[in-house]
């Protein structure tokens, strides 16, 4: 644990002000531990990749619908391209912030890493929020973002993947200005890859159950958040004869005490791919559905918690009245849903937790797949990822720990190209 310490205490001393950051630091280094008792050179390893390969942050100007000119922010963190060209996430969304790419950042590192791909790792976005915008806003933002982002990406440098607040529109209008700048083949996120997120997310938790002689056949699954993983998590769940029961946004939640069926979701999806719209539309088409009650969406009881909304949503408080309300699994659909602190509360209180670093490699996985590459696939992989953390996590003698077990299968992999790299 003393090598840990050091790296976390190094990680402090150069980006003290980063939460966010030295969380995922924290909770990582701390995973790998034991990797440092029984390896020490890997500690050395370890203290260079806490430091990205580029972090690039410019500006973006661009006019609204009225003619004034505005501006945000652009970041595009380059972490590491040890095992392949950077790939990443973009976020749209006013609480991105460099310290908030950068903690999206590390943690990519190991979630690309486990899929077994050769794929680096990157993040990146601004801090522009594409819900109150008209789509000419939209389309000019992204036009400047994308001409300034030009320099740093390309199909064998950084490779994009959707990600928060910037979804199919959002990509097009990227890649669309991009391709004015550099003619070059597809490369961007196509429309394949879009419900790879939430389905991948399923398919870990269906492996999950199984493992354990269960299956998701009449689970009650509470999902937070309702963009397009939120929802495509909730497809899936029904073609596993799930019963996904809620989904939030920023107006509040949504509860079907017997559950949301194909055509309610249907509904749901017509309204939330309308930009900017709120999730109390839905009760003026469901005469079942209550909102905002319970007041606490974790009083509400279920079997499975999937969060697919905001970084950090989940603390104690919330795995606790989790717990109490009968839930036995935690499975992340977003990244970092879950505090470090929680993760603790769920070990005691003896909740399975499927970790973001392994349940988020959708899109990774889909973009080395290829543009044929079917749900199947998609789940074959998953089965293989799954197997590979679990047998990780009992060889470091952590049974059933797979957010040890996935860091630790990620970080072996990048280390040990980072080693033949020598000192870059």
């Amino acid at each position: 644990m003393e090598a840990a310490n050091l790296l976390i205490r190094e990680a402090k001393r150069r980006d003290e002000h980063e939460h966010d950051y030295i969380d995922s630091v924290t909770s990582i280094m701390q995973c790998l531990s034991p990797v440092f008792d029984r390896n020490p050179k890997y500690a050395f390893v370890a203290k260079t990749l806490i430091e990205p390969e580029r972090s690039i942050q410019f500006r973006v100007a661009w006019i609204d619908d009225v003619g004034v000119n505005r501006l945000n922010r652009g970041f595009r963190m380059q972490y590491s391209s040890s095992l392949g060209p950077y790939a990443g996430s973009l976020h749209l969304g006013s609480t991105l912030t460099h310290n908030v790419a950068h903690a999206l950042a590390f943690d990519t590192v190991f979630s690309n890493a486990v899929t077994g791909f050769n794929l680096g790792a990157a993040s990146g976005g601004s801090d522009f929020d594409p819900l109150d915008k008209s789509e000419a806003e939209l389309q000019r933002f992204c036009q400047s973002y994308s001409t300034e982002l030009a320099k740093y990406i390309g199909p064998e440098v950084d490779i994009p993947f959707v990600g928060m607040g910037c979804g199919k529109e959002e990509m097009g209008y990227i890649y669309g200005q991009y391709k004015r700048i550099k003619p070059t083949g597809n490369f961007m996120s196509n429309s394949d890859m879009l419900q790879a997120p939430g389905f991948t997310v399923v398919h870990f938790a269906n492996r999950m159950l199984q493992d354990r002689g269960d299956s998701l056949q009449g689970k009650r699954v509470m999902i937070t958040g309702s963009g397009r993983t939120a929802r495509s998590v909730a497809k899936k769940c029904l073609e596993y004869g799930a019963i996904p029961i809620t989904m939030t946004d920023t107006s509040g939640h949504i509860y079907e005490p017997d559950g949301i069926p194909e055509g309610k979701l249907a509904i749901l999806n017509k309204i939330k791919e309308e930009r900017g719209a709120l999730l109390g539309r839905y009760i003026i088409s469901s005469t079942t559905a209550e909102f905002n009650h319970p007041e606490n969406l974790f009083d509400i009881p279920c079997d499975i918690c999937i969060p697919c909304g905001a970084m950090k949503e989940l603390d104690k408080a919330e795995i606790n009245a989790l717990a109490d309300n009968g839930c036995k699994f935690v499975i992340e659909g977003g990244q970092s849903c879950v505090t470090p602190s929680a993760r603790k509360v769920l070990k005691k209180r003896g909740l399975l937790y499927g970790p973001h670093t392994m349940t988020m490699t959708g899109p990774a996985i889909t973009y080395s797949l290829g543009s044929g590459a079917t749900d199947d696939d998609l789940k074959r992989e998953v089965d293989r990822i799954y197997n590979e953390v679990k047998m990780t996590a009992t060889e470091f003698n952590s049974h059933r720990d797979l957010y040890a077990g996935a860091n630790i299968a990620g970080f072996l992999r990048v280390a040990k190209n980072m080693m033949l790299h020598g000192a870059v």
